[in-house]
């Protein structure tokens, strides 16, 4: 238990982190932006900040010791790589319900990886591979998306951000339904098999390896739905544009 607390110490020096880099965005970075653009372009800030480095610790993690499996004992690194996005997650959240209490699937889904990435950690202290697995072909699309969402926000006032959404759109859907649509599912087909069978009962108790299941599950059905409807948005305008194209000649 000792040693646990000891460890505990990285959540309270990136919690700062991503604090301070919060208040950055929110009152210098994006002090210009429309009222109602800020708070989004804030936390797609912070987003940036957490996705590429997560997905860099979570690899060193992971590749620090590859015979490692579904219900390995958790080791350091792989505790501090929990942390840091324990961290990025409770500062999305409090900006969540503090700016924007109503946008309830985004609280949802914060408040449900949450309860993975700290019963992980700091309750069962096994499962980590499973989990950081699943945080890489989340994240591994994080800057692609940010700038994305930015420039998505600011299309109507800007030539360039309607240009950078444009241009952006078809790459960032096909890496997203490859790491979401494709990886994600047969990744976690896979650990709900392990999990169920019982054979790591012992060390994570069963309620927890099925509601990590069931959080998993309901976030990559919620990802599907979301690209969906993307790759449909973008065929329609496709269509609009080659039709608009045939009238004109």
């Amino acid at each position: 238990m000792e040693n646990l607390i000891l460890e505990g110490f990285h959540f309270p020096a990136f919690f700062s982190m991503f604090s301070v880099i919060y208040l950055i965005a929110y009152f210098l970075v994006f002090r210009n932006w429309n009222p109602k653009q800020r708070p989004d372009a804030t936390s797609c800030l912070i987003s940036l900040a957490h996705g590429t480095p997560a997905v860099v610790l979570a690899l060193s993690a992971l590749f620090e010791n590859p015979a490692i499996g579904f219900a390995s004992e958790n080791s350091k690194s792989q505790n501090l790589a929990l942390d840091f996005s324990i961290a990025y997650f409770t500062v999305d959240l409090l900006h969540y319900l503090v700016l924007l209490p109503s946008d309830v699937l985004f609280i949802a889904h914060h408040l449900a990886t949450l309860f993975v990435f700290v019963t992980c950690r700091y309750l069962v202290l096994h499962g980590a591979f499973a989990i950081l697995v699943l945080l890489v072909l989340a994240e591994v699309t994080s800057a692609c998306q940010n700038i994305w969402t930015l420039a998505g926000l600011r299309r109507g006032d800007l030539a360039v951000a309607a240009n950078v959404y444009r241009i952006l759109s078809p790459p960032f859907y096909v890496l997203y339904s490859i790491m979401r649509v494709f990886l994600g599912p047969l990744f976690f087909l896979k650990m709900s098999i392990y999990y169920l069978s019982g054979e790591s009962d012992s060390v994570i108790p069963r309620w927890i390896s099925v509601s990590w299941i069931v959080v998993v599950g309901g976030a990559i059905l919620v990802s599907i739905l979301w690209i969906s409807n993307l790759w449909v948005e973008l065929v329609r305008e496709m269509r609009k544009k080659g039709i608009s194209e045939k009238k004109e000649r």
